[in-house]
């Protein structure tokens, strides 16, 4: 069963959120709602999440603050942000948006299938991020015992490998018509990950004695 990303949606306005919740609910992702920028800091310290989405203007801590305490965390500062805001002739709130860590910006009022569109990607990279983190995982236990157990895992890591290379390169696709840098930067990041996987069991397969220093080289 494929885990359920969190979305963290950040906005003072009830109403805002219960339009959010209408729009991604499609996705079948688990949805949290923050009213302020104080209840996502705490939510943030809780849970691990996908994304967020981030409110620009909110009275106290508005978005742009509390986009910078998240990217100024450690356990934080990775997961990505999507702005969104009322429409605003101000270019520089769009500037500081990204300035602040934004990996998007939306106007309100925005399109249903764009939102939903742009978030799925978000999704889909964390989904592959988390395949490709179990698999890791998977090979540093294995590679403790080396010698035929460590070979005999081989067949079934490689098969795990391979169904999350297929979904790198569908996401790889899809992503063809985005010139979003940051999106494509992290599925970049994803499919390099990917491929020194691979590599590493490739010199498994040619040589199970290197088990030790193929696990070196990939981490």
């Amino acid at each position: 069963m494929t885990e359920r990303a969190k979305i963290l949606l950040v906005d003072d306005r009830p109403e805002n959120l219960l339009a959010l919740e209408a729009i991604l609910s499609a996705l079948d992702q688990e949805l949290v709602r923050a009213n302020s920028g104080e209840e996502a800091l705490r939510a943030l310290l809780k849970d691990e999440f996908a994304l967020i989405l981030l409110d620009a203007r909110m009275p106290g801590m508005d978005g742009f603050e509390t986009a910078a305490r998240i990217k100024g965390r450690n356990r934080t500062k990775n997961v990505p942000i999507i702005f969104l805001t009322a429409v605003d002739t101000d270019k520089n709130n769009t500037f500081r948006g990204y300035a602040a860590g934004a990996a998007d910006y939306i106007a309100k009022p925005f399109d249903p299938w764009v939102l939903r569109a742009k978030v799925q990607v978000f999704v889909d990279l964390w989904v592959a991020g988390r395949r490709l983190a179990t698999q890791a995982a998977f090979l540093r236990r294995q590679i403790g015992g080396g010698g035929q157990e460590a070979i005999d895992v081989l067949g079934e890591l490689r098969e795990r490998v391979a169904e999350v290379e297929e979904a790198v390169e569908v996401l790889a696709i899809g992503l063809q018509p985005s010139a979003d840098p940051v999106v494509r930067s992290s599925a970049e990041r994803v499919a390099r990950r990917v491929a020194s996987l691979k590599q590493a069991l490739e010199v498994l397969d040619s040589n199970p004695a290197d088990v030790t220093a193929s696990h070196h080289e990939f981490t």
